[in-house]
């Protein structure tokens, strides 16, 4: 019985470097790169940036072309309702109340329409960079001999050696000449149509 528990022992302890070899990883090669300089300072990057911003400009020009006179609607339509000092409003008041309630709701659909149009432009042009980044982040770090590729917002120290963040840029300038700024628009269902 113990011959047999110490040869059990001796297969086991001999199973043990095999094991503990099949799950060794090789040396991590940490790289570094600053994801937000690489998506705003790249030249398509840039030029994006600029017609986002123009589009943001025009929204809200937009907006408050259709709230403020509104707004003025608004308030004589109040001060209107104020000088009836709690008597009951007229037809033509109870009117004209109805008709701005109406534009008002279809200036803030309106409005609302736009800020969506705008972010799904903002979410489209990150999504074309980083359909190019991607694969760019992979060459690099193989360029280089990395195994890891941090984000440098997420490090707390690294040395500028460790840093890919220019030879990442370069690479997307190079394979990112333009981008979209509008976001295509959302494919349509099918709706099934009464008879």
């Amino acid at each position: 019985m113990k011959r047999l528990l110490i040869s059990l022992s001796l297969g086991a302890s001999a199973l043990i470097p095999a094991a503990a070899q099949a799950q060794a990883l090789p040396a991590a090669v940490v790289a570094i790169v600053d994801v937000d300089r690489v998506q705003t300072t790249c030249n398509a990057c840039k030029t994006a940036i600029a017609a986002l911003q123009s589009q943001a400009t025009a929204e809200d020009s937009r907006e408050k072309a259709l709230l403020t006179p509104l707004q003025a609607e608004g308030q004589a339509i109040q001060a209107a309702g104020n000088a009836l000092n709690g008597k009951p409003a007229g037809p033509a008041l109870e009117a004209r109340a109805k008709a701005f309630q109406t534009k008002y709701q279809q200036a803030q659909e309106e409005a609302a329409r736009g800020r969506q149009q705008l972010q799904a432009n903002q979410q489209y042009i990150l999504r074309q960079i980083d359909e190019k980044l991607n694969p760019i982040f992979q060459q690099v770090m193989q360029r280089r001999g990395a195994n890891v590729l941090v984000a440098q917002s997420s490090t707390l120290a690294a040395s500028t050696s460790v840093d890919i963040t220019n030879d990442v840029l370069a690479a997307l300038n190079s394979s990112l000449t333009t981008i979209s700024t509008t976001a295509p628009a959302p494919p349509r269902t099918n709706q099934p149509q009464g008879r």
